[in-house]
């Protein structure tokens, strides 16, 4: 199914991501009354009388110079190009502005449906005061308040009305990844790299990208992915302002949502202890993992760089014995080819299912090679064991007593499944449990 796309553009302050969040259903885009918090292109899917659509808030533009000011309006003409409808949202408070007329002349040389809303209209008498936007040349007025929901309904009927007449294709299976790091490790400017366009704003300011941006797309065999940029994450002791805070909350979210991360590490910095704490969340989530050193170009190297890095991050990285790690280079391309690749296998071995013969198989070699301990006397005897889950692949193994399962009995068993298949990439879980 061809999806449809919308853009929400309007100068800074207007209420966009608030009219984003209302639209979407949930609190994607940031919110804080503070011009210019939203910098990049937010994605969201949303729905209204049965027909979804992709809904992109965007950086307010603005006709001053400001920092990002560029960037910002390259970002919402790139928008633009993308939405088949686009919702300019002016505020009915403040009235005509320089910049709303800045933004029009924009929208008048796209030549795609426009829907002007006239947001912060509370109450039933500013309703009065807004018809001098009709001057903007821009056709129909939508007065709402979206932080109330009142008015929203009519704009998504205009939406919907103007939207092209859907086409049915099959869709194939998506693999979600997103990137995770501290601030300023480069995901942004990996995206980039590996996309082929300016899809998010890079810069060498630390905390540049604040929001989580769904990106689509496919590689050369067809396969689709969707792409999850997520803001750097800081320590909590070091996150003084609300938009960092929920910068880290959402790319908490990111994770949830993917199926492989790539934990991306700095090699002019080397690894902090931070970066350790960052991919123990994706750990525990059971999610796909490949570690990726970024600027890779950047670094003086011998015969023994490469190697001496691997073992650092084997040491520093216990956890993740499991991950396979990638040495690349956004500036210069290095290896970012590969990428594509080792996230499809990856998602394949996290939807791998085991048979439980040949599963129970690999478990009686293994008691054959190291017998299950002893605990006071008795003895720990396994029965039989059954994958119940992918994604991460989990296995419940039934004992006769729990508590007999010593942890590193259970890890013991856990390598020599991982010798007997192919879970490269991803954690699996084995569970103990009394058989009843």
């Amino acid at each position: 199914m061809s999806v449809a796309t919308v853009a929400i553009v309007g100068r800074p302050n207007v209420g966009k991501s608030t009219l984003f969040n209302r639209i979407a259903g949930e609190r994607i885009s940031i919110v804080e009354d503070v011009e210019g918090v939203t910098r990049d292109r937010i994605y969201a899917q949303a729905e209204w009388l049965n027909r979804s659509f992709s809904i992109i808030d965007t950086g307010g533009i603005d006709d001053v110079d400001a920092p990002f000011m560029e960037q910002i309006k390259h970002q919402a003409e790139i928008a633009m190009n993308e939405a088949d409808v686009i919702v300019f949202v002016v505020s009915g408070k403040e009235g005509i502005t320089n910049a709303d007329e800045y933004v029009a002349k924009m929208l008048y040389k796209t030549e795609k449906p426009v829907i002007l809303v006239v947001n912060k209209v509370d109450n039933p008498e500013m309703r009065n005061d807004i018809y001098d936007f009709y001057s903007l040349g821009l056709g129909e007025l939508y007065p709402v308040s979206s932080v109330h929901g009142i008015g929203t309904g009519d704009v998504l009927d205009a939406i919907i009305e103007n939207l092209p007449a859907e086409d049915s294709q099959d869709e194939s299976d998506v693999i979600r990844f997103s990137l995770i790091g501290r601030p300023n490790v480069g995901k942004s400017s990996l995206i980039n790299a590996i996309l082929g366009e300016d899809r998010v704003i890079a810069s060498p300011v630390a905390g540049t990208t604040r929001d989580a941006i769904d990106t689509h797309f496919v590689d050369a065999e067809g396969q689709e992915f969707t792409m999850i940029d997520t803001a750097g994450m800081r320590k909590s002791g070091k996150v003084y302002e609300n938009t960092e805070k929920y910068s880290v909350m959402r790319a908490m979210r990111a994770i949830d949502r993917s199926d492989v991360v790539l934990m991306v590490l700095n090699a002019e910095e080397g690894i902090r202890e931070y970066d350790k704490r960052i991919a123990g969340f994706a750990h525990e989530a059971g999610k796909g993992i490949i570690i990726v050193v970024n600027k890779w170009d950047t670094l003086d190297k011998d015969n023994h760089t490469l190697k001496n890095w691997e073992e650092d991050i084997r040491d520093q990285f216990q956890y993740l014995s499991y991950a396979p790690i990638i040495f690349v280079s956004a500036m210069t391309k290095q290896r970012l080819h590969k990428l594509p690749a080792m996230i499809k296998e990856i998602s394949q071995n996290q939807n791998l299912r085991i048979p439980s013969a040949v599963l129970n198989d690999v478990i009686m070699d293994a008691i054959a090679i190291n017998p299950t301990p002893t605990d006071k006397g008795k003895r720990l005897k396994i029965f039989y064991a059954t994958q119940v889950a992918v994604k991460p692949p989990t296995f419940v193994i039934f004992v006769n007593e729990e508590e007999l399962m010593h942890f590193s009995y259970l890890r013991f068993l856990e390598n020599q499944i991982r010798k007997a298949f192919v879970f490269e990439g991803t954690p699996i879980h084995l569970i103990a449990r009394k058989r009843k």
